[in-house]
């Protein structure tokens, strides 16, 4: 009975961490973001920042995304980090970008991005990370009368967690 209960204990203890808080930059942008845990396997993650498609068009981002991180269990009982949400997860993510008033009025610029994602975080000793993603999202935009379209999303970043 007590390895039974000393396994439990342990299952208790695989979650994501209660909060997580740090920045990270990729090829273009530079964001500060923190993941609130909501269940064992489920975090919120809140993001504000400077981003863009490309270099002419960086601007003021913010981003909710929750997460779910399907493999912690598998990951402790391999003995593999999970600290920091070190994990593979699966996310919804919606993002907004600023423009200003003369560049909202132009027809190619998107405001709002919301894409389903894959993607995997990994720790590099105790506070550096990395993450990459892929999905497939919707941008809502003025183009021609067509607001919608469909876009392919890449993502890769390096972080410091605090």
């Amino acid at each position: 009975m007590s390895s039974y209960f000393g396994f439990s204990q342990n299952e208790e203890n695989i979650s994501v961490e209660k909060s997580v808080f740090g920045i990270q930059t990729g090829l273009l942008g530079i964001w500060a973001h923190n993941e609130l845990k909501l269940s064992n396997q489920v975090a919120l993650r809140s993001e504000i920042g400077f981003g863009g498609l490309n270099t002419s068009n960086i601007k003021p981002v913010v981003a909710l995304e929750p997460r779910w991180y399907y493999n912690l269990k598998k990951r402790a009982d391999k003995n593999k980090r999970i600290d920091g949400n070190s994990g593979n997860y699966i996310s919804l993510r919606a993002r907004y970008h600023f423009h200003s008033t003369k560049e909202a009025e132009r027809d190619d610029l998107y405001h709002v991005l919301t894409v389903a994602t894959w993607g995997i975080r990994r720790n590099i000793g105790k506070h550096f990370n990395y993450e990459a993603g892929v999905g497939t999202g919707l941008s809502f935009e003025k183009d021609n009368n067509k607001d919608i379209d469909l876009i392919p999303y890449v993502a890769f970043s390096i972080g410091y967690r605090f």
